[in-house]
Parts: C-alpha cells; structure tokens; sequence
C-alpha cells in the first residue's frame, strides 16, 4: 500500500522533505505538495530585485518544473487543518493522508505595526521587494531606516544587508554623502549567537558611517517619524521596514499552535497529534526562522517518516544546524556556520567576507535548483520564460 503524504507548504523544507521521500520511497509514494503560490524564490533573491540587480521575473521557478516520482504539486489555497484526521480542505476539496507535514513558514502582520502600511515600506514580500525597487531611486538625499517591528522574523541577517546593500546603491549613485542610514533590531548584537560575525558587522557599519540602534523595535510610524520602543522618535525619509512575524492564520485555527507557532518534538519534528509533523518557520523549536534550518529539519521529518513507514526508528535527532550567507556590499559575502543543539548554547563560526563566498552561495543556490526542481541554468532559463508567459497570458 502506498504511503499517503500531504506536505503544506513549497518552500524550504516541503521542497527537501518531498525530495527525500520520492528519492527513499518512490513508486511507494503518493504525496501531495500543496501551495497557494504558483512559483519558489530564494529569500536573498528580494534584495536582488529590491535594488535592481535581477529583474523580478528572472528569480522565480514555477512548481511546474516538479516531477518528481509520487510527487504531485497542487496549486490551492488551504482554508482549513484537522490534524486529528489529518485532514485538509481547500476550495477545491479535501485532502486525505496518513502522514501530515506543515511547513507553511510564517505570514506578515503589517497591522500589527501602525503607520507602517501608510507611511512606510517592508523588503520581506516579494511585491514589497518590487515595490522598493521603483521608490528607491526616487531618494535623492535625507534619512534613511532600515527598522524590525518585532521578533522574531526571518533570516536574521536581513536587516544588516539591507542597510549595506543600501549604502553601496546610495554610493554607486553618488548619493551616500547627502543620505543618512540607520539600522534598529531588537538584538544586542547584528547575529547573536556568533560574535564574530556581529563584530564584523558592527565594524562594516562604522566604516560605512550607518548608525546602529540595538535592543530596539519599532513600535509605529507617523508621516516621516519612526516611533521606536522606548518613545524615541526618528526622522525618516525612507523607511525599510521588517514586519511583525505571525503564523497563517489557518494554523493558528488548527489547535497546533501554542503561544501561536507550533511546538514540536527535536528528536522528529512531530507536533502533539501522532502523524502530524511540523518543520520551519512555523514552529516553535528554537533556531532562526531561515530556510537553510528548515531545509535541515525536513531532513530529520522525512528519516523519522520514512522509519515510521518501514517500522523502524530514527536515531538522528535535529542538529539545529546550518549556515547562512551575509550580503557585506562591495561585491562581497560572509558566512556564519552556527549550531544551535549540540553545545550548552548556540555558537556560530564567522568566515569573513570574500567574492569566494559569493560564488560559494551562488553553488547554494544552484544545487538546490537542481535538487528540487531538475534545473541547470539553462534550464531554469526556460522555465522562467514558460512561467512569464502563462502570467502575460493570465
């Protein structure tokens, strides 16, 4: 009998979690990926598109390119979750399974942070990303923030990129001298869990004269004043904001969450409800919302699925380990390689900025082109160019 899988959710860890699965399982696999969106996008891709180094429609892959063996992608809007019968329902139907995977990350509350809509901009959509990418030419000279609304939010290194990626945009235009950057997270330090690497970065930003605001949020915004935490006021000219972070609200009405993002187990990701697994940026489990973390957690969901399948147990529990790129500007990136489980605290090793690292992540980003979707380059060029022409023709 085949093992029936539904996987909500095409990003990070639902593409690696299916991946696994038709590798492991094959012809013994009936699993449904299910998605509202119609295409995946690297995170780091909206900086590309945000200061106008790749077009928008040059970094999106259609889940079309899936075809992978007892993988089918469903395009559909999930309107409701019964983890009890693993059960879930969209517009079109139902959907049946014996094992329930959810990696449905975490959704923008843009609300959450009033003025924010009305006077500010967020970098962490993709339309966001699209949007900036025409009012960021327009700033000819005044102040500029870069400023998180809440914790926790994904990929914590994005804040710190944005105002880097900014100062080389203003400096190429031979603006940096009539702008003003700063940078407000609610951190003590850029990554918490690497010192190195926030000392780099602390260090980056006094070079490119950007003032850093730590252990703070913003609270709201007025017509050109960011309101921080504490009352503080700061003027602005354009503001960069990182929204409030919540799970969907689907979720939230599933009776999964707690404290509203799920908890699950370390050892296998499974949530209170047996068959029912949680991986990524939905859950509670402690490292950052990243999709390198997902991606390693989907490892572990998928060993402790496939050895639940074949009446075995999986000794491997998540590491909670992974390693995520820094944009340092001026054609450079970082890593940080950070551990979250195995020591008494979470640690994290620094290497510093090189164009090595570029073409480095550049290989990230490639290898799981081809892993998930079956995509070389020239490949994905084609692919690019089917799914602009469905959207032109939609």
């Amino acid at each position: 009998m085949k093992l029936r899988v539904i996987v909500l959710g095409a990003g990070f860890g639902g593409l690696e979690l299916s991946s696994i699965l038709s590798e492991t399982i094959g012809d013994n696999l009936d699993l449904t990926l299910i998605d509202q969106n119609d295409s995946f996008f690297f995170g780091f891709s909206k900086l590309d598109v945000m200061f106008g180094h790749k077009a928008a429609n040059t970094v999106k892959i259609p889940y079309s390119s899936i075809t992978k063996p007892g993988v089918r992608f469903c395009k559909e809007i999930i309107t409701a979750i019964d983890p009890v019968t693993k059960t879930v329902t969209t517009p079109n139907g139902t959907h049946k399974a014996d094992v329930l995977v959810v990696a449905l990350g975490a959704n923008y509350d843009i609300a959450a942070t009033p003025g924010l809509a009305e006077y500010g901009n967020e970098y962490y959509t993709f339309e966001g990303a699209v949007k900036l990418r025409d009012i960021i030419p327009n700033i000819k000279k005044g102040h500029a923030i870069v400023g998180v609304c809440g914790a926790p939010f994904k990929c914590p290194p994005a804040p710190s990129e944005g105002a880097l990626m900014l100062h080389d945009y203003l400096t190429s235009g031979g603006l940096r001298d009539e702008c003003t950057i700063s940078l407000v997270i609610p951190f003590g330090s850029p990554i918490p869990p690497s010192p190195d690497s926030s000392k780099a970065l602390v260090k980056a930003f006094e070079e490119r004269n950007i003032q850093f605001i730590p252990q703070h949020k913003v609270s709201a915004l007025r017509e050109k004043t960011a309101i921080l935490d504490d009352g503080t006021e700061l003027p602005f000219d354009l503001f960069l904001g990182i929204p409030k972070h919540v799970a969907p609200d689907v979720v939230l009405q599933s009776g999964l969450t707690e404290n509203g993002w799920i908890p699950v187990d370390r050892a296998n990701l499974l949530t209170k409800f047996p068959g029912v697994y949680a991986i990524g940026d939905v859950t509670s489990i402690g490292t950052p919302k990243a999709g390198v973390f997902a991606e390693g957690a989907a490892k572990i969901a998928a060993a402790s699925i496939i050895a639940a399948y074949r009446g075995t147990e999986n000794d491997n529990p998540y590491t909670g380990a992974g390693s995520c790129y820094i944009e340092f500007g001026k054609g450079q990136v970082a890593r940080v390689d950070v551990d979250f489980f195995s020591g008494p605290k979470p640690f994290g090793i620094h290497h510093d900025a090189s164009e090595l690292l570029v073409i480095d992540k550049e290989i990230f980003g490639s290898s799981r082109k081809a892993r998930w979707f079956g995509l070389n380059d020239a490949k994905q060029d084609a692919a690019t160019g089917l799914a602009e022409q469905v959207t032109q023709t939609n």
